[in-house]
């Protein structure tokens, strides 16, 4: 099978600025000498990363908040540069990551759709064709005409799902898309996903939510601070998991377990 994702030894490091406390006199002396008081600290959001989805490969990426997740995938949609490492993809992408992003507030959703599809290459005329699919999937006939920053979050995440789902792409990327929106309209778009992997699309996929996860995904990959814990049948890499993350005490136990001149006293009156 050839892969049409590849990552070697990927990782990504960002500098955080740490402004350290000052007097006044401190931020004056600075203004005239143009020094800053500040701590760099660096955080590898992913480390040494290497993997491979062939083509058709229906695969998760799972892990807790700030694991590496959304970092790989904008590394993988060319959002960001990795620090070190290769990447490669073959074909044409459709990625769900930030919701809104590629939108212009003060455009109506019309005009963000034959915006976005030139930005993707498309010709007015491709787009116009594919117009009519696009507002009828998002159900936002009513209010296309209309700006969208006076649109709720809901209905942006509608067009963008509608939008990277109707340009024929070879991998769709989601990053939590099911996380914003109504019942019926998550489980549309889980069908639509599901069209997709039929039809021998490649998926990448980003969610909390397992049941979401075993239901789309063959394949999954944990990531945790960065590196990659697991890779492997997804049944398997998320009991692992789910597992994992049941061995971790959670603060009630903690407090539970703690001497009593260790539990902060909390001291309040009746109402």
């Amino acid at each position: 099978m050839a892969a049409v994702v590849e990552l070697a030894q990927v990782s990504k490091r960002y500098r955080l600025s740490h402004e350290r406390s000052r007097t006044l006199q401190d931020i004056w002396l600075g203004l005239f000498k143009g020094k800053r008081s500040a701590r760099i600290e660096e955080f590898w959001a992913l480390r040494d990363v290497s993997l491979q989805i062939g083509q058709g490969e229906s695969v998760a990426l799972i892990g807790p908040n700030g694991a590496g997740k959304s970092t790989a995938l904008k590394i993988i949609s060319r959002i960001i540069d990795p620090t070190h490492g290769m990447v490669r993809v073959r074909g044409r992408m459709s990625a769900l990551i930030e919701l809104g992003a590629g939108f212009h507030g003060d455009l109506t959703g019309r005009d963000n759709i034959f915006l976005n599809g030139s930005v993707l290459g498309f010709s007015r005329r491709d787009m116009q064709a594919r117009f009519d699919a696009i507002v009828s999937f998002a159900e936002l006939e009513q209010f296309i005409d209309t700006e969208i920053k006076r649109w709720s979050v809901g209905m942006i995440m509608r067009l963008g799902f509608a939008m990277a789902t109707s340009v024929s792409p070879d991998i769709l990327i989601t990053d939590e898309i099911l996380a914003v929106g109504d019942e019926s309209f998550q489980r549309k778009c889980l069908r639509r996903i599901k069209t997709f992997r039929q039809e021998g699309g490649t998926i990448l996929f980003v969610s909390h939510d397992m049941h979401a996860v075993r239901d789309l995904c063959d394949r999954s990959i944990w990531l945790d601070h960065g590196r990659v814990q697991m890779d492997g049948p997804t049944d398997e890499v998320v009991a692992r998991y789910l597992a994992s993350d049941r061995d971790q005490p959670s603060p009630t136990t903690l407090m539970a377990q703690a001497p009593l001149k260790d539990v902060p006293q909390i001291v309040g009156k009746a109402r």
